[in-house]
């Protein structure tokens, strides 16, 4: 089977803020270390390529972390991202996006990621993403025109977990809030639930809680292509 390629942030600073950001590290290794169990490949991508800036606010006592932090494969990896410019989407049997508050800036409108998500798509692949990931999804649309989320459900970043964050007036536009104008079909949960919304070969999650249920999710789907 292709590898599936995992997209992170190169965004470092939440907008003209100043606040420094990234990925978000569990996003990336809860997924990762389930899919790892199984036998899948991943690579690695993000819109800029090279060293991906991480989010900081990482628990490094989580065993994931722990593990994938002290790999020098995974540390390589992470320093060495292809730019999603320069990657073939033919090349993947899957695309996940991971969160972290730098892909409300640079996923939304980035041509490559929308090419690489109509594309794998349209090939049969899945698409996936977990927390403010889903921000790779409110642009991208099908060849046919139609947004990829309308009418299917969807898990993401919620409105009031924002708010708790105390990020609604930092963020550029409110995650939920716009895939539901995209007519997506959001699960809102309570702050902080293991959500993932799984609808046909479109897989989602609410948050860092939901990232290792979204990654057996994603195994289960590659299994049953």
């Amino acid at each position: 089977m292709k590898p599936i390629l995992f997209v992170v942030t190169s965004q470092n600073v939440k907008g003209d803020t100043g606040i420094p950001t990234g990925f978000n590290l569990a996003e990336v290794t809860h997924p990762l270390e389930k899919l790892h169990a199984a036998g899948f490949t991943v690579e690695f991508a993000s819109p800029k390529g090279g060293n991906a800036p991480l989010d900081g606010l990482e628990d490094m006592n989580d065993p994931a972390n722990k593990h994938y932090w002290a790999d020098a494969n995974f540390r390589n990896a992470i320093v060495n991202t292809k730019a999603i410019a320069d990657v073939n989407p033919n090349d993947y049997e899957a695309i996940f996006f991971a969160g972290g508050h730098g892909t409300m800036w640079d996923f939304p409108d980035n041509a490559d990621i929308q090419n690489a998500i109509r594309t794998i798509y349209e090939n049969g692949g899945i698409v996936s993403a977990v927390c403010h990931g889903p921000a790779a999804l409110v642009n991208a649309r099908l060849s046919n025109g139609e947004y990829l989320v309308a009418g299917k459900k969807v898990a993401a970043f919620t409105d009031a977990e924002e708010e708790e964050v105390q990020s609604t007036n930092v963020v550029p536009f409110l995650l939920a809030s716009t895939l539901v104008a995209r007519s997506a079909l959001h699960q809102d949960s309570p702050n902080w639930s293991n959500t993932v919304a799984v609808d046909g070969r479109l897989i989602t999650g609410q948050n860092p809680q939901s990232a290792a249920s979204l990654g057996e999710a994603l195994v289960a789907a590659l299994k049953n292509k």
